[in-house]
């Protein structure tokens, strides 16, 4: 396989391994939540607080960021914006190297 290829197979490989744990995290966020209602509201499991309602707000919460890291962080923070981001470092790196250099040059002179 060539290299590009590769790639890009790894790439799609691992976008749908993202994927694929934000829908497991989605589900178990529905089975854990009607869990925790039915311990909650029928069997009256820490009464009198509607415990339940909080520990799913946060948990959706949470599975909204995980959403925004899936669906648009990671859309636009991958291998190539890695690799523009570390060429730019080093542009800027060998930039400040030829500068010391060409001071280090006059200061001898």
């Amino acid at each position: 396989m060539e290299r590009d290829t590769h790639e890009q197979y790894e790439y799609a490989r691992s976008r749908l391994r993202q994927k694929k744990y934000l829908f497991y995290h989605f589900v178990l966020f529905l089975i854990g939540s009607l869990f925790m209602f039915v311990a909650n509201e029928l069997l009256k499991f820490g009464e009198p607080e509607e415990w339940d309602i909080w520990a799913s707000t946060i948990w959706f919460f949470i599975i909204i960021l995980h959403f925004i890291k899936v669906y648009i962080m990671d859309r636009f923070m991958n291998k190539e914006w890695e690799r523009a981001q570390i060429d730019r470092l080093m542009a800027k790196q060998q930039n400040r190297i030829r500068q010391l250099e060409s001071k280090i040059d006059t200061e001898k002179n």
